[in-house]
């Protein structure tokens, strides 16, 4: 291992060579402009690299004679450079990049890379980037490296002896920071929603971006959560030192965390440093599909600049031009895909360019490349909700996820799904917003280890309310019917989901069986001819009568009726049914004559009344 010289740079490299630079935090900035001074030397070098953080003087034009660029993943430095045709980019998964190196698809010749100073064995850690480094490194004739004093020297499969090492510069330079990402309302209220999908004992991914961030923000209250993850950042950071992260029940590095690469403020730096219970390993480890699966309850967070309404998603190109790249997020998607409880999960804003186009789509762009496919995601979060994929016919999932469109594309979007056929003719109305249940209008429940959770029924609960009235027995369909209907059509269900929110309400608890909703009560009121008084109903599943459901439901209505300003709430009952009779008592209606011999009137005066 020898001091490299600028005199030096030609012992080692030749014309033609493919050269690597580490990623991230870990670029060697110092040795690459070193290396570019010496650059007029040689002709035709390929320069291929992930991400780093800083500036990318490699792109400058005036090397173009002297170098290329081949990137597997844009940055602000390469965008450019790539749209112009100075560069080029390679699309392959985190997964599978490792593997150009090593099977030789794309030889390194040289790999410039930062280490830390070699400990009493001779051994120089990686630090924060083993990603695709460590692969490069191992394949490489010759490594040269920026040798750091102020490298965190992390855990994991992240070694290389001090004898691999051809030449080295000596560096004494704290890492680069990246600040915290600005969070705007939108960006909080995506993060509400995913967190609604996450439960104790999860594994987290979450990506690059302030959508992830948000989302970890949220998970303060959460219990034995595990982490396996391209990168470690500030949010995880801060679940591990309030408590929440334990890795007890990952089934995989348990006591672990597992990343690829990290990147934040000095804090996160130091807390990787010399710190056992943060294993850095290489891409083609940590982002394998089938080591991800190993993860119990895995959850991945990535973002997309555009998800069709057949559910395929668009993540490295905006308007037809390449913005990012592959990354791991199929590899992620799909092993969380395949993990025991485990949740893909694609979140995003629903406009763009302030609000003037839509990211929910019903044909992508031009030219837009399709990273995941209509199989691979299981949830879609904007900041207006959930859409359920997995299962989801495209009738389905194409009114899923119109209800996380923005209010003023879902008509368009409605109705070019008419003029495709993919949704039939009665499907011709959007969901109004229920403001009074919340910014969220979900509100998870306590289900004392169920999932339960109340929110308004909507147009793509028309399959969740059949099988919910298929499930009643005869008592509970001549209570709620005073008849006992044999069938609920596709169309009369689709009338009763889609209920004008704006005038009558129709609540619904589902219980989250994986990424299946199961509707186990309803109820709803319906305002009556004048538009001062409406009339309420319910009917909760037979096994689900012992946990105060309809209670609840009525609470709630209660509450929307008297922010609406009605007046008066009434029930019909049947005399012989006083479990709901008790509901009803409960919140002080009182009972009178019906029409009907058999039942009961109950009315509740909504002035006189304070809330329950």
């Amino acid at each position: 291992m020898e001091e490299i010289t600028g005199s030096s740079w030609t012992r080692f490299i030749k014309n033609g060579y493919r050269i690597f630079l580490g990623s991230g935090a870990s670029c060697p900035h110092t040795l690459i402009e070193q290396f570019l001074e010496s650059a007029r030397y040689f002709m035709d070098l390929e320069l291929v690299y992930l991400l780093t953080i800083g500036e990318t003087p490699w792109t400058d034009p005036k090397y173009e004679h002297n170098l290329r660029v081949n990137t597997f993943f844009l940055d602000q430095g390469t965008r450019d450079a790539v749209r112009t045709g100075r560069a080029d980019y390679t699309p392959c998964f985190l997964s599978e990049i490792p593997a150009l190196f090593t099977e030789d698809v794309l030889p390194v010749d040289v790999a410039l890379i930062q280490v830390t100073p070699p400990d009493a064995q001779g051994y120089c850690s990686l630090g924060v980037a083993v990603d695709i480094v460590l692969a490069a490194a191992k394949s490489a004739k010759y490594i040269i490296a920026q040798i750091n004093d102020q490298m965190p020297r992390t855990f994991g499969q992240c070694y290389l002896h001090q004898d691999e090492i051809a030449a080295f510069l000596r560096v004494s330079q704290p890492l680069p920071q990246v600040p915290a990402f600005e969070m705007d309302d939108v960006t909080l209220q995506i993060g509400k929603y995913v967190s609604l999908l996450i439960e104790d004992g999860c594994t987290l991914q979450a990506g690059i971006g302030k959508i992830p961030d948000a989302v970890l923000r949220r998970l303060t209250g959460y219990n034995d959560l595990g982490v396996h993850t391209e990168m470690f950042s500030d949010g995880l950071l801060n679940l591990y030192k309030n408590g929440n992260i334990t890795n007890r029940f990952k089934g995989l590095h348990e006591g672990k965390t597992v990343a690829s690469f990290c990147f934040g403020s000095q804090k996160v730096y130091d807390f990787v440093d010399n710190n056992p219970h943060v294993e850095f390993h290489g891409t083609a480890y940590v982002n394998n599909p089938s080591v991800i699966a190993r993860n119990r309850k895995m959850i991945s967070i990535t973002s997309a600049t555009q998800v069709d309404l057949t559910g395929q998603i668009v993540s490295d190109s905006v308007a037809g031009q390449f913005y990012s790249g592959l990354g791991g997020q199929v590899d992620f998607i799909r092993g969380a895909g395949m993990s025991p409880g485990g949740r893909p999960i694609i979140a995003l804003p629903s406009t763009a360019k302030n609000g003037t186009i839509s990211r929910i789509v019903s044909v992508a762009s031009p030219g837009a490349g399709v990273g995941a496919t209509r199989g691979d995601v299981h949830y879609v979060v904007t900041e207006y909700g959930i859409a359920t994929l997995r299962g989801r016919s495209i009738r389905e999932r194409v009114m899923e996820l119109i209800q996380i469109a923005h209010p003023k594309f879902r008509d368009q979007l409605l109705d070019d799904m008419l003029k495709s056929y993919k949704v039939p003719a009665y499907q011709r109305d959007t969901p109004s917003p229920v403001k009074e249940l919340g910014d969220t209008e979900v509100i998870r429940l306590d289900g004392k280890g169920e999932d339960y959770f109340l929110r308004p029924l909507r147009p793509s609960d028309q399959r969740r309310l059949q099988t919910f009235f298929y499930s009643h027995d005869k008592a509970t369909l001549f209570q709620r019917y005073r008849n006992e209907p044999k069938k609920m059509g596709t169309a009369k269900a689709y009338r009763l989901v889609n209920t004008d929110l704006s005038r009558d309400m129709a609540l619904c608890i589902v219980e989250r069986q994986g990424p299946r909703e199961v509707i186990l009560a309803v109820g709803r009121y319906y305002v009556l001819e004048g538009g001062e008084e409406a009339e309420a109903a319910f009917v909760v599943h037979e096994s689900m009568r012992d946990k105060g459901f309809a209670s609840l439901l009525l609470e709630k209505l209660i509450h929307i009726a008297r922010m609406r300003r009605l007046k008066v709430l009434v029930g019909n009952v049947r005399a012989d049914n006083p479990s709901m009779r008790r509901v009803f008592e409960k919140f002080h209606f009182t009972a009178a004559p019906a029409e009907e011999p058999s039942e009961l009137r109950y009315l509740l005066n909504l002035e006189d009344h304070a809330e329950p």
